[in-house]
């Protein structure tokens, strides 16, 4: 059963267009309440959410609608201001509440807001319970708002040290004994949520820490910076001479990394070099990755002994199937990355911890690290298509989707998929040979076009 308002992230769309509007907000946290209140059980005291969000100027709005409604709910509310989606996931479990609640559309350009929720166990909210806030808020369609009584609103208060007690559980992910001294790193933070996390996690860690992408103004969010634009992060770490770089996304849970070089590394040899690091200790049970994952890194993990699975397009799903597996790792090549021994949830900072404990059992550097996983070369083409268009369905794209998979054999691969979020069909073709990846890749979009 397909769900109204909540994707693959949460709500997500532009500011001021439904959904993504403070009187949908405003019923969305009320419906969200409503739920809580029916599905928790806190005895005589009121449920509690926790609130957080990144740096988009539209968060104050959004903030404001969704503590309204929570408090109309007979939910308290508590405010961190802006943190990392992973920190709003480590603080609602920690602080025993009983969901949290990030404003963030991640990776997003700051013209897009979102809303995104997260169990008491700091967990992405299962589907039964999105369905059951859009019933929810369905059922309120056309309806006055029934607030409980005045005894019963929910409060707001701030969390000061929101902030501080992240960086404490981000330090607290590697051993007591590890430090950073010797390492010039600069960290960029997308003008995004991590402003005033990362560099911080980074220095009483022991690094000599330069950060770019830290001065956030409400609308430079992502813009030219971050994991979507590592080259930016590239640039400095040479302008620099540092040894390496972070780049995170705006809200903190995706990570790119870039060695001395100003090369950067994506999320499938990040997650890579943190199993083999896990796999000094012992076998390693099995690795989730997704559609997209490239192919260098399943057939790296099938010759060390690691089974691996492809779950869907988005870490839900990935999250989704290491769990039914009983696994701990898994990630996207997109940068956001699960290490279920650290966190539960997506964590760029601290997914780039783990890579630094890597690099220091190493002894080497970080192209050394990542680099011993050169990916196959992807050609991924978007091609416009009237929603609800079926290829599978089209007996031409089907033939060109088979003789490509036939001429690359074990040598490639090809996945047509549906974009989730505007109307495009994704057509990637991944081969050893680049030039055999774009010629396959431009050819499958072709016959697309040609039936469309």
């Amino acid at each position: 059963m397909s769900r109204q308002y909540f994707g693959t992230d949460g709500i997500r769309g532009r500011v001021g267009q439904y959904p993504i509007t403070p009187d949908f907000v405003l019923r969305l946290g009320y419906a969200a309440g409503r739920v809580l209140v029916g599905r928790s059980d806190t005895g005589d005291h009121r449920p509690g959410v926790l609130i957080g969000k990144d740096t988009r100027n539209s968060g104050y709005m959004l903030e404001a609608a969704l503590e309204a409604g929570f408090s109309a709910a007979g939910v308290d509310v508590c405010l961190t201001g802006p943190l990392p989606t992973p920190g709003i996931a480590y603080l609602t479990r920690a602080l025993r509440l009983q969901a949290g609640v990030v404003i963030s559309a991640s990776h997003n350009l700051f013209e897009d807001n979102g809303i995104k929720f997260f169990s008491a166990d700091g967990k992405k909210l299962p589907d039964d319970v999105e369905r059951a806030i859009e019933a929810a808020i369905n059922e309120m369609d056309g309806k006055p708002m029934q607030t409980v009584s005045p005894r019963d609103l929910g409060r707001a208060r701030r969390i000061d040290d929101a902030a501080g007690r992240y960086i404490e559980f981000c330090k607290s992910t590697v051993p007591a004994s590890f430090d950073l001294r010797g390492l010039k790193i600069v960290v960029d933070c997308a003008h995004g949520a991590a402003y005033h996390i990362a560099a911080e996690v980074l220095h009483e860690l022991g690094a000599d820490v330069v950060a770019i992408g830290n001065a956030p103004d409400g609308e430079n969010i992502n813009a030219g910076v971050g994991a979507l634009h590592p080259e930016s992060l590239g640039r400095k770490v040479v302008e620099v001479g540092a040894d390496l770089g972070i780049a995170l996304d705006g809200d903190a849970d995706r990570l790119i990394m870039v060695d001395a070089q100003g090369q950067a590394y994506d999320g499938d040899q990040v997650l890579y070099a943190i199993v083999r690091d896990r796999l000094r200790n012992g076998p390693v049970a099995g690795v989730v990755g997704t559609l997209m994952t490239n192919m260098a890194l399943e057939q790296a993990l099938a010759a060390a002994n690691v089974p691996f699975k492809r779950a869907r397009v988005g870490d839900r799903y990935v999250m989704e199937m290491l769990t039914a597996e009983g696994w701990l790792y898994g990630g996207e090549n997109s940068g956001h990355i699960l290490a279920l021994d650290c966190h539960t949830t997506g964590d760029g900072l601290v997914s780039a911890l783990q890579v630094l404990v890597a690099l220091k059992r190493s002894g080497g550097t970080l192209a050394a690290l990542l680099g011993a996983l050169p990916l196959y070369p992807q050609t991924l083409i978007n091609v416009p298509v009237s929603p609800g268009f079926d290829w599978q369905q089209q007996s031409a794209v089907n033939n060109a989707v088979a003789e490509a998979g036939s001429r690359l054999g074990n040598c490639g691969r090809v996945l047509l998929r549906p974009s989730g979020t505007e109307p495009v069909l994704r057509v990637m073709v991944e081969a050893k040979d680049a030039s055999a990846s774009r010629r396959e890749a431009e050819t499958i979009a072709a016959a697309v076009r040609a039936v469309i």
